[in-house]
């Protein structure tokens, strides 16, 4: 009956929006009238006014059931379209090739919802430069933010990543090349679980239990896929940073006029002679040069982005993704988020993407933090971190070096996709599966206790707290500390994390600690891969048999063990323990426990970055260490 009625609503709803009014419903077909211009019948009347009422009420059931429904709030294009806002992009069932290429393709919609392109005010060109710049800006960092495309590598391994010619913008580049691997990787509806789009590519399933192949997992990408990807990501970037409900889009209002009817392979010519001795060197180059167009609908949106790929290959691309964020967000909001408005989010003197930057584009806010939430400086002054969930994570060696704390939002992202921050360069980490991310038991009590201590960490990630939060922390996580061991961190005034880490490793897991004589609990393997886009020069056997140099990123896989403990001689030392190792049962067998031979791990910053993310971690790999600078 329910569903009966709803029918009724929404043909009611359907028919009060025809421009003509239909014959109403009759079992008998109607006689047809000779006077076409009579005046509305009373009956004819109150047919209509009875449709309007019922399209009404339709209108508002659907609206609450609508509403009713979105329990989830999900992020980027994804939560424009739940408002009811037209977009063509869908999910690949298949997870096929066509499928991808399918399920990205734009369709014209029929509600632009779009301002006009528009050329930036004086005043406005002139503030934008600045909060880039800042008032002093050397001409090589111009150089640098000018020179740099968003182009995919023409190399067959490394084909779905960016490459990066110039120092400075990787930042932007990074941030934009993890999104496009959520988008290749993974089904972008997935809730929880998602099986990688790859594999339907390779001949694999996403089986757990599959060995996966080296480097040449993305050799069967085609040029539409990255493409495709390339437009979702750039456009779920920008709506995030507009709150999820508008993006501007900055374009070169020379070229609009230029590449209308120009075919794709006369596009890039098109755009060389046009940018052909173009400089940005103030805020009235960009007023003179840039055209801005606001969406609020993610259709229009995706396919303008398509529509401007050819300039955003060019060397003006990465300049003018980023000045799309910033208008996206709002120049007065990306001054509110920052702690200090003061500097310019291109830091001197070598010209790198801020921290607020690849903020932004991770989470939609230009916070200069990375640790959760906000932190009480005292005296009414705070500092800002990521206050929500995010699609990708960042990890950095700084923290390794206890210079920052990542918060659990950026090291726990929703898809295993990590921005990989150094002192000096921006690369990324990426997993095919996201059992990565599963915590089993060991790694849950450790997340647990990890956070209680953080909550009363006031130090900006130092890792010490008082012996009042202390004692607080040991009752919200039923951790039983002998007393003579509870006197010895206490008598200091204030708790160590590393002291109170050496204790827990030490206490036996029925008192709340990790001491676990099987040595067996929190044992995980699993690959990663990490991208970074600088050009590397690499020998290349040529057709005729020699050798030639070739210009090309680097894409390493890893192979990531996480020991299920260290003794504390072990974690003075800074050696971990080796997880490669057999287990008999003793009781079963009437031998003792046989530990194989340790199989040999590597060390390199990037090894760093990765124990941040999971402690006690070792990594080997093939070939050359991977790079982080």
């Amino acid at each position: 009956m329910a569903d009966h009625e709803d029918e009724e609503l929404k043909m009611a709803l359907r028919m009060s929006l025809q421009n003509e009014s239909p014959e109403p419903k009759r079992s008998k077909p109607g006689e047809v009238s000779a006077g076409g211009d009579e005046e509305e019948s009373p009956a004819a009347k109150n047919r209509r006014k009875q449709r309007e009422l019922m399209a009404a009420a339709a209108e508002k059931r659907m609206m609450a059931s609508k509403h009713a429904a979105a329990s989830v709030a999900p992020t980027g294009i994804e939560n424009a379209e739940k408002r009811g806002e037209t977009s063509a992009v869908q999910e690949n069932p298949g997870g096929s090739s066509a499928g991808l290429v399918k399920a990205l393709t734009l369709e014209k919609p029929e509600h632009e919802n779009v301002n006009s392109g528009k050329e930036l005010s004086v005043a406005e060109a002139e503030q934008l430069f600045s909060l880039i710049f800042g008032s002093t800006v050397s001409r090589d960092i111009l150089g640098q933010w000018t020179n740099q495309g968003i182009r995919f590598s023409s190399d067959l391994e490394t084909s779905m990543g960016l490459v990066q010619h110039e120092g400075g913008p990787c930042g932007v580049l990074a941030a934009i090349q993890a999104f496009v691997l959520k988008f290749l990787l993974f089904s972008s509806g997935e809730l929880n679980t998602a099986t990688p789009n790859i594999f339907a590519n390779t001949g694999l399933r996403g089986s757990s239990k599959h060995e996966h192949v080296g480097a040449d997992i993305f050799s069967s990408l085609t040029e539409d896929m990255k493409s495709m990807a390339l437009v979702r990501s750039m456009a779920d970037i920008l709506f995030m940073c507009g709150t999820n409900g508008r993006a501007s889009i900055a374009s070169l209002k020379n070229l609009d006029m230029d590449l209308e009817g120009s075919v794709d392979s006369s596009k890039d010519e098109v755009i060389a002679k046009a940018l052909d001795g173009l400089t940005i060197e103030s805020g009235l180059d960009f007023h003179n040069i840039l055209s801005v167009t606001q969406y609020t609908s993610p259709a229009s949106a995706l396919k303008r982005i398509e529509e401007l790929l050819p300039v955003y290959r060019s060397r003006m691309g990465a300049m003018l993704f980023l000045i799309s964020a910033l208008l996206s967000r709002g120049i007065d909001s990306v001054q509110s988020d920052r702690d200090d408005p003061t500097q310019p989010l291109v830091t001197a003197p070598f010209g790198h993407a801020s921290q607020e930057i690849v903020n932004l584009l991770l989470c939609g806010r230009a916070v200069a933090n990375v640790f959760d939430g906000m932190m009480d400086l005292g005296g009414g002054m705070f500092v800002k971190g990521i206050s929500t969930a995010v699609e990708v994570g960042f990890l950095t060696l700084l923290e390794s070096l206890n210079y920052c704390k990542v918060g659990q939002y950026l090291k726990c992202p929703r898809w295993p996709i990590w921005v990989v921050g150094s002192e000096s360069h921006y690369t990324v980490l990426f997993a095919l599966e996201t059992k990565v991310q599963e915590e089993n038991e060991l790694e849950g009590r450790e997340t647990q206790i990890r956070r209680a201590f953080d909550a009363h960490d006031q130090s900006g990630g130092g890792g010490f707290i008082s012996v009042e939060g202390f004692h607080q922390v040991l009752k919200d996580t039923n951790i039983n500390l002998p007393s003579e061991k509870l006197e010895n961190l206490c008598n200091t005034g204030f708790i160590v994390w590393s002291d109170f880490w050496q204790v827990l490793l030490d206490l036996d897991k029925s008192q709340g600690g990790f001491k676990d004589s099987s040595g067996l609990s929190g044992k995980k393997a699993f690959d990663l891969y990490h991208f970074n886009g600088i050009a590397k020069s690499v020998m290349n056997q040529a057709s005729s048999g020699s050798e030639i140099p070739i210009q090309r990123p680097r894409l390493t896989k890893l192979r990531v063990l996480v020991p299920p403990r260290w003794t504390p001689e072990e974690f003075m030392s800074g050696i971990p323990t080796c997880s490669n190792s057999t287990q008999i049962d003793p009781e079963a067998t009437g031998t003792t426990t046989e530990v194989t031979q340790p199989q040999p791990s590597h060390h390199c910053p990037l090894v760093d970055c990765v124990r941040t993310r999971w402690p006690r971690a070792t990594c080997s790999w093939e070939g050359d260490a991977p790079s982080i600078v």
